[in-house]
C-alpha cells in the first residue's frame, strides 16, 4: 500500500496526497496573507476556489482534476450566488458536489470548501484518467 504524504504550502492548510488522490482540507475565504476580507458571498466563494486552486497547483494538479467538492454554507439562501461563482471556475465537466448547511464555521465565515482531486499522471496512464473524467485526450 502506498503511503500518504502531506504537502505543505505557505498560503494554505496542507493537503494530503496519495498516488491516487489529493485531499484538500476545508478552505476559508482568506487572502494569501490569511486575512478574511469583507465582501459578497460570491466573492468569498471565489476566494475559497482560488485557495483550492493554489493548493492543487502546488500539489501538481489543478481544478480540472477535482472529482468531488463539498461546500459548507451557514445560510442556504446564499446557494444561488455561490453557484453562479462556482460555474465560472469549472468547465463543462463539473465535479460531483455536495452543499451542506451548517450552523457556524471557523472564524465566523459564511462559506468553506473542501475537495478531492486526482494528481496528474504520466502520459501512459492519462487515457484511463481522461476516460474517467469524460475528457478527450486531444
Amino acid at each position: 500500500m502506498s503511503e500518504a504524504k502531506p504537502i505543505f504550502t505557505k498560503d494554505a492548510c496542507p493537503p494530503i496526497s496519495t498516488p491516487h488522490a489529493i485531499y484538500v482540507s476545508g478552505q476559508l475565504p482568506a487572502l494569501a496573507d490569511g486575512t478574511l476580507p469583507p465582501g459578497s458571498i460570491g466573492y468569498h466563494a471565489s476566494l475559497c476556489i482560488q485557495n483550492i486552486s493554489t493548493i492543487l497547483k502546488k500539489a501538481g494538479s489543478d481544478l480540472s482534476r477535482v472529482l468531488k467538492m463539498t461546500v459548507f454554507l451557514t445560510d442556504m439562501g446564499d446557494f444561488k450566488e455561490v453557484n453562479e461563482e462556482y460555474e465560472k471556475h469549472f468547465g463543462k465537466t463539473k465535479p460531483a458536489r455536495s452543499c451542506v448547511a451548517v450552523k457556524e464555521l471557523p472564524k465566523g465565515v459564511k462559506i468553506e470548501m473542501e475537495c478531492v482531486a486526482l494528481p496528474h499522471v504520466p502520459r501512459v496512464q492519462s487515457g484511463l484518467v481522461s476516460g474517467l473524467l469524460g475528457q478527450s485526450e486531444h
